[in-house]
Formats: structure tokens, sequence, C-alpha cells
């Protein structure tokens, strides 16, 4: 769960989203990821004990409607809202912060994993370009350890490069980590990208 929401401010947020209309589980989740522009989605076992716990405490009931439950906030949950209409203003100004902050850390990402991609794509058209004309040979010590049927296919000359590059993004990117500059929330978003960039990768070179 995002930090914003520690404290038990996710269950003042749930209200305040039934206080627009009857929901069920399904549609919150949607609703609160779309609030956080798809970096955040609040699973299952996040949403629905909490959702048990406000009808315990009779803030929401539920009717059953095709199979689902269908929460609806009682007078209760309102004058709840009421009482706490500081703390929601507060909350909503901390939701608008975050969301900023995943969106810039989420575009830096991209951005880079872009370029990353860009460069691999135009090294990748070079040595074809120059396999095709002729010109280019493997580097002598992938030359030296051919071995017939055992070889190792011919590696590109700019393999290299693409080493160093993915061990420097690995070093800045970890020492973001133990810098203590990025929230667990923020290292979900960057998990997410970097599996992103690999099925790119992937898709590339199929």
């Amino acid at each position: 769960m995002t930090a914003v929401f520690s404290h038990g401010r996710l269950r003042l947020y749930l209200l305040k989203l039934l206080d627009d209309g009857p929901k069920h589980g399904y549609e919150l989740i949607r609703l609160l990821e779309e609030r956080f522009l798809g970096l955040y989605a609040p699973s299952a076992g996040t949403i629905y004990p909490r959702l048990q716990r406000l009808e315990v405490e009779q803030l929401v009931t539920h009717t059953a409607a095709g199979g689902r439950k269908v929460y609806e906030i009682t007078e209760a949950g309102r004058a709840e809202l009421r009482q706490r209409a500081d703390e929601l203003s507060t909350l909503e100004a901390d939701i608008s912060a975050s969301v900023e902050d995943l969106s810039a850390l989420a575009g830096e990402i991209r951005t880079e994993v872009r370029g990353s991609t860009r460069d691999l794509k135009r090294e990748l058209r070079e040595v074809t370009r120059q396999t095709r004309q002729g010109r280019w040979t493997p580097p002598p010590t992938v030359r030296a350890g051919s071995n017939g049927g055992g070889a190792r296919a011919a590696e590109s000359p700019l393999l290299a490069e693409f080493d160093n590059r993915l061990a420097a993004f690995t070093v800045e990117v970890g020492a973001l980590v133990r810098a203590g500059r990025l929230s667990d929330n923020q290292l979900r978003t960057a998990i997410r990208l970097l599996d992103g960039a690999l099925d790119g990768l992937r898709r590339l070179l199929r």
C-alpha cells in the first residue's frame, strides 16, 4: 500500500469514493488506480478487509447484485466524512503530490529506457549493415575461441559498450535506492517499468 494511505487514511478515502455513489470492490480498485494514473493499484486483499471493517462499524452497508457485493455509505459514514473534512482535504493534497512525484520518476525511467532502446537498435542496425557489406568481423577473442560445433555465436563489437551502460545504470539505480531517495511505491513503479523495458527488448530481439 502506498505511503500516502498510511495510518488509516485509505479507510477515509474509501468513504469519500462511496459518498459519490454505491460501488463494488473492483470499481473502487479501478478508481484508485485511475487517481494514481495507473502507477498504483491496491490489491483486493487491501480493499476488501477495510470494506468489511467499515461495515462492522456501520459506516457502509452492502447488497448483493450480479454475484458481487455493492457497497454504499451510511449516514454514519457521511457524518464521519463531515467531521474529518480537513483531514480529507490534506489527504487529497498529499495524493496529488504523490502522483506528481511518481509521474516524474516514471518519466525519467521511461526516457532512460527509450534512449537505451534507441541506442541498442542503432547499434544492431549498424552491425547488420556492416555484416551484409562484409566489413564486420568478430573480436579476436571470439575468433580464437572458435571450436567447431561448440562455438559460440559471434558477438557484436559493441557488446562491451552495452555492458558498460547496463552496469552504470545498475550502479546509479542502486545508489539511489541505498540513499533512501525512492519510496516503496516508487520502487514498485521502477520495477514495473524495468519489467516493461525487458519485455520490449525481448520483442526487439525476436
